[in-house]
């Protein structure tokens, strides 16, 4: 009986110390990231789940356009201007079948030239 007390004595904290790991290591999964995105001054016609305008995004400038289906919190997109933004990028954990597996924040907007 002592030897069953011994142990539950020191299984109990090695549990909850396991938990509270577990808790944060989970938490912090998201991941969040920065990225600079270049937008361009024009959307272009795209189709995610119903047809939709797409903003035209590419990360250098040496980079071809692409489609971007998603939105950016905290910006917004105002045609005829190239925009360098700094955006964070954390994943979300249960997306909806339809969305994005990733959200973007708006952290600065760099620049925004007329084109």
């Amino acid at each position: 009986m002592k030897i069953i007390a011994t142990i539950l004595k020191g299984a109990v904290p090695a549990v909850a110390l396991f938990a509270m790991t577990q808790c944060t290591t989970t938490a912090n999964t998201a991941g969040a990231d920065e990225k600079t995105f270049i937008v361009g001054p024009e959307t272009a016609d795209c189709t995610g789940v119903a047809p939709m305008k797409c903003l035209q995004v590419k990360e250098k400038a040496s980079e071809s356009w692409t489609n971007f289906y998603t939105n950016i919190d905290g910006f917004t997109y105002e045609p005829g201007y190239e925009y360098v933004l700094r955006v964070k990028t954390e994943k979300i954990a249960n997306p909806p079948a339809d969305g994005s597996s990733i959200k973007y924040t708006l952290i600065k907007e760099v620049s925004k030239t007329k084109k």
